[in-house]
């Protein structure tokens, strides 16, 4: 049964930081292609980033690129999302998840597995 537990959500300033960490178990993380996405208030589910198993094909959204940093330590099973220069229409529930295929073509919010999310709040 997979399980994604996200954590490390919070109250943060525009232009502050925050890493955001998804712990898995019930798969074999290694070999799994994962996702980060997020729901801002009165929002559908948006795909921000993606990585592949290894690690070396990543892809991102323009509005997050060269703010956000997605990574995964797979000896732990534990994929980050680590934010910088945070502005407050970043402000939504993030959500990791399993998905077929790193890009964001693939990921599917009706079929894709993806923890309870984890609340990020932009204010000043």
């Amino acid at each position: 049964q997979v399980q994604l537990v996200e954590s490390g959500g919070g109250l943060v300033q525009p232009g502050g930081s925050l890493r955001l960490s998804c712990t898995t178990s019930g798969f074999t993380f290694s070999t799994s292609h994962m996702c980060w996405v997020r729901q801002a208030p009165g929002e559908g589910l948006e795909w921000i980033s993606g990585i592949n198993p290894d690690g070396r094909m990543i892809a991102y959204r323009q509005f997050v690129h060269g703010r956000f940093t997605i990574s995964r330590d797979d000896a732990n099973g534990i994929l980050y999302l680590e934010m910088n220069n945070l502005r407050p229409e970043d402000t939504a529930v993030y959500y990791c998840a399993k998905v077929k295929h790193y890009a964001r073509a693939s990921y599917s919010a009706s079929e894709d597995p993806r923890g309870q999310g984890t609340q990020v709040t932009v204010s000043s």
